[in-house]
């Protein structure tokens, strides 16, 4: 288990490094990302500004306040809570984001499933959880929107963050093809299995 420091964007070979159970803190660019945004760019077509290459995306749709654009705020929102959402529902989004965007790393909670498991195996990629229920501690770690694209679909616009200290986020699916949801299910199914038998339950 180790602890590994990243500037955005990376490479392959940063995110080989990574296995499950190490911690990441992240620095420089974060992008926030949801379920309208991939749908709109990935089923109806549209673009993006953004080059997201070696990048991690975060599944959010921020609470932000509109004000004028200023040094502070360049790109005209200040964040007010910027919480991460669960990733399950994004789960068809993991390959097309990693093979036509270059996206190496996810942020969210809850996990992905073998799809993204394979995609992450075969083209070099990371999910990367966070506690649920921290959006205010989330939200110091990141220190001024800087752009926004696709802002038709706020919230689930497409967020350019500056960030400082985005962590530690826990490993749980690395590019080795190791996930600790299924060793969680894994251990889960074991357990239960244990404690029906000594209850004497049969099993059918």
């Amino acid at each position: 288990m180790a602890h590994y420091d990243l500037y955005t964007p990376v490479d392959e070979s940063q995110i080989r490094k990574l296995r499950v159970n190490d911690t990441v803190t992240l620095h420089q660019t974060l992008f926030g990302i949801r379920d309208a945004t991939q749908i709109h760019l990935f089923d109806k077509g549209r673009t993006t500004e953004f080059d997201l290459r070696g990048h991690a995306v975060i599944h959010t749709a921020p609470n932000v306040r509109k004000v004028a654009p200023s040094a502070e705020f360049p790109a005209g929102y200040q964040p007010v809570c910027i919480g991460t959402t669960t990733s399950d529902r994004m789960e068809r989004f993991t390959r097309p984001l990693m093979e036509q965007y270059g996206v190496r790393m996810i942020v969210g909670k809850g996990g992905l499933r073998e799809g993204s498991k394979s995609a992450f195996q075969e083209l070099g990629g990371v999910y990367l959880a966070i506690i649920g229920g921290t959006a205010a501690l989330e939200t110091t770690w990141i220190k001024k929107i800087e752009a926004v694209d696709l802002d038709d679909l706020n919230p689930e616009s497409l967020w350019k963050f500056r960030i400082s200290g985005f962590g530690p986020l826990l490993v749980a699916m690395d590019s080795h093809g190791s996930s600790l949801y299924d060793e969680v299910k894994g251990n889960t199914a074991s357990r239960r299995a244990e404690v029906l038998e000594s209850l004497g339950v049969q099993r059918k």
